[in-house]
């Protein structure tokens, strides 16, 4: 059976991932610290039609230091890490505290990376171990208000470039995804009007969903991906490119 751990599974985006994984045939780890009633819920309809399958959810606040053991200590088997967790902020990087800044470092890098290595022993010992880390656009072009957030991203990217070289010889490929402008609750701050001038810069002239992101984790899953490493997949609709 294989398993997955998704960081970040009570998200837009890793509620899609997961979603489509068990889908799929994957049991999941699922970690998550807000919304978890509603990843309850969604586990509970998983568990009725695929019951050959398992389904644990892992309660893990990103910002205390203690979640690194929380996620590392529920994993017994794993095929696959998929870094979908993410936060940020908006505003002056003039004004951020560091207390703010402190936050988004360990949820958007520091904790997930500690993760990564405690658990490199066990994708080694799976048949073709994957990591997917979720970054963004901004990561390579960086956005004014969110200069923070712009520079998590970027370092996941550099990231994995740099692990990819340290992991290769053990069967382990890590990628990144940067998605452009997804319709989640992080975009929930701007106005009708903001979106609509935001759709309009993009060639596709949509958002994304969570299944234009989720259906590229389903592409380095797969076995004969095992190629492609320590590389950053743009998914933007044509934005920003």
């Amino acid at each position: 059976m294989k398993w997955a751990l998704i960081l970040g599974a009570s998200g837009g985006i890793g509620q899609q991932i997961s979603a489509d994984l068990a889908k799929k045939g994957w049991s999941l780890y699922l970690q998550g610290n807000r919304h978890l009633e509603r990843l309850k819920q969604k586990v509970k309809i998983w568990q009725q039609k695929y019951p050959q399958q398992d389904f644990l959810i892992i309660s893990a606040d990103f910002r205390q230091e203690n979640s690194v053991d929380k996620v590392v200590e529920s994993i017994f088997s794993l095929d696959a890490l998929i870094a979908a967790q993410g936060a940020t902020t908006y505003g002056l990087f003039s004004q951020l505290t560091s207390e703010k800044l402190t936050q988004l470092l360990n949820i958007n890098v520091r904790i997930p990376l500690l993760i990564i290595q405690r658990l490199q022993g066990k994708l080694a010992h799976a048949t073709a171990g994957r990591i997917i880390l979720i970054g963004s656009v901004y990561g390579k072009h960086g956005s004014a208000m969110e200069v923070a957030y712009s520079m998590t991203k970027g370092a996941l990217s550099a990231f994995a470039k740099a692990y990819a070289q340290e992991i290769a010889s053990l069967g382990i490929t890590i990628n990144v995804l940067a998605p452009g402008a997804v319709a989640t609750a992080m975009l929930d701050q701007f106005s009708p009007a903001n979106l609509e001038d935001l759709r309009t810069q993009i060639p596709t002239g949509r958002l994304a969903q969570g299944q234009d992101i989720s259906y590229w984790v389903q592409i380095l899953l797969n076995k004969k991906s095992q190629y492609l490493t320590g590389q950053t997949l743009y998914i933007t609709g044509g934005w920003l490119e």
